[in-house]
């Protein structure tokens, strides 16, 4: 089993939900979240001030997997979410030692 955790521009979201759903995931948890990497924020203009945006908003997705899914979950997440500028995102799989339900007590496989 593998964590999927993905960092995207927020306006990608429901396409990257609705591609997650047609491959069968069941589930994921979504965070909104600031950063910044490469890109190292931006300027914007209010009300004819100019100002700098050093975090940027995104979203984190965080899906668990089952091994045989991870690499289908990781391409089309960034097959939907790519729109080649600067800032589309990350992603990364983490192991995950043990998964509980908390509602029916299943674990690992058959909790996911």
């Amino acid at each position: 089993m593998k964590l999927v955790m993905a960092v995207i521009k927020p306006f990608k979201l429901d396409e990257v939900r609705e591609a997650l759903t047609r491959l069968g995931v069941e589930g994921l948890t979504v965070t909104e979240v600031k950063g910044y990497g490469r890109q190292k924020g931006h300027t914007e203009i209010y009300r004819g001030a100019e100002y700098a945006i050093s975090f940027v908003p995104k979203i984190k997705i965080e899906v668990a997997v089952s091994d045989a899914l991870v690499e289908q979950t990781v391409e089309t997440i960034a097959q939907v979410s790519k729109t080649g500028q600067i800032g589309d995102g990350k992603i990364f799989v983490y192991d995950l030692k043990s998964v509980l339900r908390i509602r029916t007590g299943e674990r690992d496989a058959e909790a996911l």
